[in-house]
């Protein structure tokens, strides 16, 4: 959701700005990639941590990209208050995830 919803306003954005439009879509896709593979290597402690910890950096760094569209006006403050929302809930899911492993990972003990 949050990906998208990045997209859907970054395509707004200055196209002087391909640096940052190309920035922060990557970030927002890069939450929802690592944690498909997080899945995937679920069965391997260290690769569980490891992608969802790439996961969690991406997030703040999406969330560094909103703080730029809103302090050069690219996005009104609904809109910026909208998606930190969401990325911080995105946020706590990840961190959730990394403290309790065993409720979403196929081994028991870290």
């Amino acid at each position: 959701m949050q990906a998208r919803s990045v997209y859907r306003i970054s395509a707004n954005f200055p196209r002087v700005e391909y640096s940052m439009i190309d920035q922060i879509r990557r970030s927002s896709r890069s939450v929802c990639a690592n944690l498909a593979e997080v899945y995937g290597v679920r069965s391997y402690p260290r690769h569980y941590r490891s992608k969802l910890s790439i996961a969690i950096a991406e997030n703040y760094e999406t969330q560094v990209w909103l703080d730029f569209a809103f302090d050069t006006k690219y996005i009104d403050k609904n809109q910026y208050r909208e998606l930190c929302q969401l990325s911080e809930e995105v946020g706590k899911l990840l961190t959730y995830m990394l403290n309790n492993p065993a409720r979403f990972a196929n081994w028991k003990v870290l």
